[in-house]
């Protein structure tokens, strides 16, 4: 794409005897020899990448201008594939370009950057082990039995290990990293591990499509559908490089020999062998995205043809970390799917809160990897399982008391701020131990709704033993017992306990009542249900304000009782009959 976008920029722009030859591997062979051979009248300029670090030379090169850039081939162990990356060139590649112009004569050297640059340079690119797809390394020091070798630079550790992992799901390592019956047949063979399994299992059928998948795409521009290359292999019409189909013909050709038949294998189930990471499963919404049974994420062009397949095997990616782009791949139905990945498709039984929709789903799912191929729901799901996922749903909703569960915790921390040894009952304690008090009390319960009109005072309570509720009730009562023998509930919700009654119905109290150590806040009602007076201290009041409440209140209720000593009086919430 660079050698096409600078052949565009450079046209009309040279002398008129100047012709421009771009040179690069997947040019037809006539079009590399005339970039080549010296030019028969003016000069030539030519227009190559890295491939003029190589041992080529081209005759009459006397000026080299070095863009600085490297095309490099990163492989990515997260996502198991490599994708091109463009890069600051590096000394050792800058001198060895710079001399490309000195080859057969004297030359000049032009650079694209400036001296104070060249410090940032690194030394050297990176070596081929510290960036390249380490599976078929690993295949053979399990082949050798020993991966204790004294390389000049150590593989990177996540490399390996995630090449050991496709080895594994590819049968050719055991569960020990041993190498199988089957990996030494893979070893055996002159390609990628993948391609060499899909050989291996598919026979000799399978060879037209191992080279293809191994040499460079004969049909550049025409799509991501890798079956229209395979018809053009069998000599169908079609717009490929002739001399790429030849190569990979007798590749394929080589391939074949000492190959049994094999099974009966689609071009699909074939490719699906070699990349089982890569059957990916179309994503909803309107995009081709599909996820991999990998676990990573790709994306078709939307006006290719395989967009709106269901499932695919990509055989081709660019390899982008966070989601690849398919550059090659092939449809593949669901039964074909089946056939070949059935031993590896598993059954989960799956009991989940979910938070979209705050509910627990059980759900019982096929899956191959990260796809799931199928789900029903699971009614029958152990009642244990569902109270476990409802208890996440706990942890996410959060634990807020009403009613009398409201009024427990709160006697439950008066009582603890008086000393009383009673387990905490903050919020956030709760939560923190759910799992020990409440999770026995949520068998049954499903949804957010649910939770929301859930009774927690007899989960709450059961934190408490015997002695501790009998600890609990006389520290810090429920209820408060009036003079009367009236049972009003204590509001523990204020920064003090508190009580409201009517005035006349503390009449004769000469101690004012203590809740869990502190005085009892006690608000005093008149006859009309209306606040005239809130004390921490009866005593004080009758004392003092009491006097002024009398003056105030007897003119407005006359049938009610208003002693000058209401010390001596008798408790009462009886009105005098009209007319007396």
């Amino acid at each position: 794409g660079e050698i096409r976008r600078l052949e565009a920029a450079l046209a009309g722009r040279l002398p008129s005897d100047c012709v421009v030859r771009p040179l690069f591997g997947a040019m037809p062979f006539a079009a590399q020899r005339a970039a080549i051979e010296p030019p028969v009248k003016g000069r030539k300029v030519v227009l190559a990448t890295a491939i003029a670090e190589t041992s080529l030379t081209i005759p009459d090169i006397r000026v080299v201008v070095d863009a600085g850039l490297a095309r490099r081939s990163r492989y990515d162990p997260a996502s198991g594939m490599a994708r091109l990356v463009t890069e600051r060139v590096t000394r050792a590649e800058a001198t060895q370009r710079m001399g490309r112009a000195g080859r057969v004569a004297e030359g000049r050297c032009y650079r694209l950057w400036t001296r104070g640059e060249e410090g940032g340079l690194a030394a050297f690119p990176p070596p081929e082990i510290a960036a390249g797809d380490l599976t078929p390394l690993a295949l053979d020091l399990a082949l050798w039995g020993s991966d204790d070798l004294a390389f000049l630079t150590p593989p990177p550790e996540a490399t390996l290990a995630e090449a050991r992992a496709l080895l594994h799901d590819l049968g050719a390592l055991d569960p020990a990293g041993r190498i199988t019956t089957h990996g030494r047949q893979l070893a055996a063979m002159p390609l990628h591990p993948r391609l060499a399994h899909m050989l291996a299992i598919a026979g000799a059928q399978a060879a037209p499509l191992a080279a293809l998948l191994a040499d460079r795409d004969p049909m550049r521009g025409s799509g991501a559908d890798v079956l229209p290359r395979l018809a053009a292999l069998r000599g169908e019409r079609g717009n490929a490089d002739r001399a790429t189909l030849d190569r990979i013909r007798t590749e394929a050709q080589r391939l074949a020999k000492g190959l049994p038949e094999g099974g009966d294998f689609s071009p699909a189930q074939m490719a699906a062998l070699a990349y089982p990471d890569r059957i990916g499963q179309r994503r909803a919404g309107t995009e081709p995205r599909y996820l991999l049974a990998g676990g990573k994420g790709a994306i078709i062009d939307s006006a290719d043809a395989l967009a709106g397949q269901k499932f695919i095997v990509a055989t081709d990616l660019d390899g982008d970390p966070r989601e690849a782009r398919v550059r090659a791949a092939i449809a593949l139905g669901e039964g074909e799917l089946r056939e070949v990945a059935g031993a590896r498709i598993e059954r989960f039984d799956m009991v989940t809160w979910s938070r979209r929709e705050g509910r627990v789903l059980t759900r019982r799912q096929e899956r191959l990897g990260a796809l799931i191929l199928g789900e029903q729901n699971w009614p029958e799901a152990p009642s244990a399982d569902v109270a476990r996922a409802m208890l996440e749903g706990v942890r996410e909703l959060g634990i807020t008391a009403g009613g009398a569960a409201a009024l427990f915790v709160a006697r439950v921390q008066a009582a603890r701020a008086g000393g009383i040894d009673l387990p905490d009952c903050a919020t956030d304690v709760l939560l923190a131990k759910a799992e020990e008090w409440l999770l026995p009390y949520l068998t049954g319960l499903r949804t957010a709704e649910q939770w929301r009109r859930f009774d927690l005072l007899p989960a709450l309570r059961a934190r408490l033993d015997w002695g501790q509720m009998q600890a609990l009730d006389a520290a810090a009562p429920a209820h408060f017992e009036t003079p009367l023998g009236r049972r009003i509930a204590i509001d523990y919700a204020a920064a003090e306990p508190e009580i409201t009654l009517r005035l006349q119905e503390m009449f004769g109290v000469t101690r004012h009542p203590v809740i869990a150590g502190r005085a009892l806040r006690v608000t005093l009602l008149s006859p009309g249900g209306k606040p005239v007076q809130t004390t921490t201290d009866i005593p004080g009041f009758w004392r003092t304000s009491y006097a002024d409440v009398r003056k105030d209140m007897r003119g407005r209720y006359p049938r009610h009782p208003w002693p000058e000593d209401p010390t001596e009086a008798e408790p009462t919430l009886r009105a005098k009959p009209r007319g007396t």
